[in-house]
């Protein structure tokens, strides 16, 4: 397994930066030659695996990394003590890296290519730590052409966290704090090379908490009412639901808190509801029907109900303008290739995964260019996306085939394979901005192009209302 420079290499990078970078080709190679220390920082916050609104030592990493180069940090930015604006340069345009570093609850594992626990509570199953890194590789490095060529205007990465399922970015964007933003670039992990259009589904997410009356399950079963039925009621009315809401909706629950005993009635229990689709008004009245089918369990079981909005994301909003830009400089950045070490890992991974050999192809090179996609997940991108022109892609830091959320994916993004894809986004994402620096003339058509999708007459109105940021959903 690939060593990676212990911390105290993070004081090389500032050194590293003062190389003159005049040309893509520069900062490529100034890039590859800080990949060993990108991907310390990187393995440092798969380490950390802290989960959504507690990413406290992954935030400060990512601070104090960015510090050093010169950039100006704003902490606590919409209220989220994890959340941080790194801001260089002044001026016009204005373009955003937006950076992630949450980590998922339940899948801790170790960087090898067998299901092993690491023994935590959460595991970096999507590669947020990757995401952060990366990104803010590519501000540095942005900010280092912007210095050597005399670049005006203002480079800013955004510490965004909670990502699963809290909804940190549409906080943000409630509070104004991409307003004066001209483009925004972002990137995720993945088991190939893309830079098409995306697409995300909207979201609107929930906790309902039942409320009853405790008593002996066996001895005075006639004096309690059972909060556990309240929910269980709730469920079975939603599943038969199912039938009667669009085929390309999707609703998910998770029953939170059941009771404790039981020969004790209940009077408390909870469940956790997501429903998505590719249309956020679609979401919301799935959604309002789920809180109607919520208050009739209620009703038919004498309990009480409650709930809290947890999270909601509109549906990402592409633009072309700027998403061509991308695909072109991942075509000339290139995919990811493998040494031998990696492909050994890779082929236990692919067995894994139930296919019979290591698909070296999807990781070494780019995916055809498309206009649409498919959705399937949600991103609170969406939201950044209906205010700011967006533009992301998606790098081979899996072995390809792998799924998201799973251990594979955190295993791979624990090793070398995850550090290269790192790689080809920071350097995807740096060649894009500095495109978009010395044409600005692609931000006036990137707007263009946001209002005529979204509409003159579009009004942006968050789908988890006014609530302040939930801080503790994953308490």
């Amino acid at each position: 397994m690939k060593k990676f420079l212990p911390l105290g290499a993070l004081l090389l990078l500032g050194a590293s930066s003062l190389v003159a970078q005049k040309s893509k080709e520069d900062v490529m190679k100034a890039l590859d030659s800080k990949a060993e220390t990108y991907g310390t920082i990187a393995h440092t916050i798969w380490d950390y695996a802290e989960m959504g609104y507690l990413e406290e030592q992954s935030s400060a990493l990512l601070q104090e990394t960015l510090a050093d180069e010169g950039f100006t940090i704003t902490k606590g930015i919409a209220g989220i003590p994890t959340a941080f604006k790194a801001e260089y340069g002044s001026g016009y345009p204005v373009i955003a890296i937006l950076g992630e570093f949450d980590a998922l609850p339940g899948l801790s594992q170790q960087a090898v290519p067998e299901k092993q626990s690491a023994g935590k509570a959460a595991g970096h199953a999507c590669g947020h730590h990757l995401f952060g890194t990366a990104s803010s590789a590519a501000a540095i490095s942005v900010k280092d052409w912007m210095t050597t060529n005399k670049i005006k205007g203002t480079i800013r990465f955004y510490g965004c966290p909670a990502e699963e399922g809290g909804s940190g970015k549409v906080y943000m964007v409630r509070e104004g704090v991409f307003d004066d933003v001209d483009v925004a670039l972002h990137w995720h992990p993945g088991s190939a090379n893309a830079a098409s259009a995306g697409a995300a589904l909207a979201n609107k997410s929930a906790k309902f908490r039942f409320h009853g009356i405790s008593a002996h399950a066996a001895g005075a079963p006639d004096k309690g009412r059972s909060a556990l039925d309240g929910v269980e009621s709730m469920n079975i009315m939603v599943n038969m639901m199912r039938e009667h809401i669009p085929q390309d909706a999707r609703i998910h629950y998770v029953i939170t808190d059941g009771g404790k005993a039981p020969n004790v009635v209940p009077d408390f229990a909870e469940v956790y509801y997501y429903a998505r689709h590719g249309n956020r008004d679609v979401v919301v009245d799935i959604f309002d029907r789920i809180v109607k089918a919520a208050e009739g369990a209620a009703l038919g079981t004498g309990t009480t109900m409650d709930y809290e909005m947890i999270g909601g994301t509109h549906e990402l909003l592409p633009n072309l303008t700027v998403q061509k830009i991308m695909y072109d400089n991942l075509v000339k950045v290139g995919g990811v290739t493998y040494n031998e070490e990696e492909k050994a890992f890779g082929e236990k991974i692919s067995k894994s995964l139930g296919k019979e050999s290591l698909d070296l192809a999807t990781a070494e090179n780019i995916q055809p260019y498309k206009e649409t996609a498919q959705a399937y997940g949600s991103t609170d991108v969406g939201d950044v996306s209906y205010t700011v022109p967006t533009a992301g892609l998606g790098t081979a830091t899996w072995v390809p085939g792998t799924p998201a959320h799973s251990w594979q994916a955190v295993a791979a993004g624990g090793m070398s394979i995850g550090t290269k894809g790192m790689m080809v986004a920071a350097k995807t994402l740096a060649l894009t901005a500095m495109d978009i620096f010395k044409n600005p003339k692609t931000v006036e058509a990137a707007k263009a192009e946001l209002e005529e999708r979204r509409g003159k007459d579009f009004k942006y109105v968050p789908m988890l209302g006014n609530r302040p940021p939930a801080l503790d959903y994953r308490k």
